[in-house]
């Protein structure tokens, strides 16, 4: 069984040694642990360092693309050098690498294809009171979106098995994290959390510039992802609010009939029906919503097909080149 731990990096040549030399070398029942890192554009020497350090695979991108889309350009790479069990960790080092152990235990026995790392985070110090709150406040959010019981869903800190990892789509620019919760949860691939260790903090996150902004691009995320695997449930919500409030307002009108009061409320009469046309017609989208994600279903089980198809094969020619 092969394991490779993938690292995305921007700019981490101060600190992605420290976080190279934390990652394990064995664990019982991996036969081979390989290490890969995602070059998002770095303007200083991070590559050189992983090479000199001795990492196996290097994926470049000439320009920053954003974490989401060096998420899985590193899946794609881990899947096509014949990866079993894919790590993602940090380049800063936040995550302990003795952990890895604890992450991919799971996925060997059998028990999950996605284990996500729960850290301590009432305890972590460089997490200011406001930023705790907002993380276990995300987690409760997805949880309800995902219908899991991942508690820390903004980690980074996951393993993955080879079939989860094919089974994977992200389709947001900004992170990974959540929207692959949410469809892990929504398509009930097994999933499984552990407590992890956190290291000290050797530089500030670049995830966002302002709390603001984290929590506006989060909330974006997860309301997306929930409304592409569940649209129907989505738009009948959205939809029975303004029909309620409108059905209220016609039985008041006529209400007012019976008792022989007609005059001056044909305004609320209008209003009523303004109201059910419209949650009827946001209910008619979301019936649409519905066949399109039906649509979206069958797509990705060909997608996944044809990955497997490809990954294996390129798997295959890189074990013939070794055999030669």
């Amino acid at each position: 069984m092969k394991l490779i731990i993938q690292i995305p990096c921007y700019n981490e040549a101060e600190t992605l040694e420290v976080a190279l030399n934390d990652l394990p070398k064995h664990i019982d029942g991996i036969d081979k642990i390989e290490y890969l890192i995602i070059n998002d554009g770095s303007k200083d020497n991070t590559v050189e360092v992983a090479r000199n350090w001795g990492v196996h695979y290097v994926v470049n991108f000439k320009k920053n693309k954003g974490l989401a889309k060096g998420f899985m350009a590193g899946l794609d790479a881990c899947l096509r050098n014949g990866a079993d069990i894919i790590v993602n960790t940090d380049a800063d080092n936040q995550y302990n690498g003795d952990d890895i152990e604890k992450l991919v235990r799971p996925i060997i026995d059998g028990k999950a294809d996605i284990v996500i790392g729960a850290r301590p985070i009432d305890q972590t110090e460089h997490f200011s009171p406001l930023k705790k709150k907002l993380q276990h406040f995300g987690s409760w959010v997805v949880r309800k979106a995902s219908k899991s019981d991942i508690p820390d869903a903004p980690s980074g800190f996951r393993a993955y098995s080879r079939d989860a990892a094919m089974r994977l789509n992200v389709v947001n620019e900004y992170t990974y994290t959540l929207e692959t919760i949410v469809q892990a949860g929504r398509e009930r691939i097994p999933m499984e959390s552990v407590d992890i260790r956190t290291n000290a903090e050797l530089r500030p996150s670049r995830l966002f510039s302002s709390m603001l902004g984290y929590v506006k691009k989060s909330m974006l995320t997860i309301i997306r992802a929930y409304i592409m695997y569940k649209p129907l449930q989505f738009f009948s919500i959205c939809g029975a609010i303004p029909f309620l409030i409108g059905f209220i307002l016609g039985v008041r009108y006529l209400v007012f009939i019976a008792m022989g009061i007609d005059g001056g409320h044909v305004q609320s009469l209008i209003l009523a029906s303004t109201l059910m046309m419209l949650g009827f017609m946001t209910f008619i989208v979301g019936l649409q919503a519905d066949v399109i994600a039906a649509n979206r279903k069958i797509l990705e089980d060909v997608q996944y097909h044809v990955r497997k198809l490809d990954y294996d094969n390129a798997a295959a020619k890189d074990e013939d080149k070794i055999e030669a």
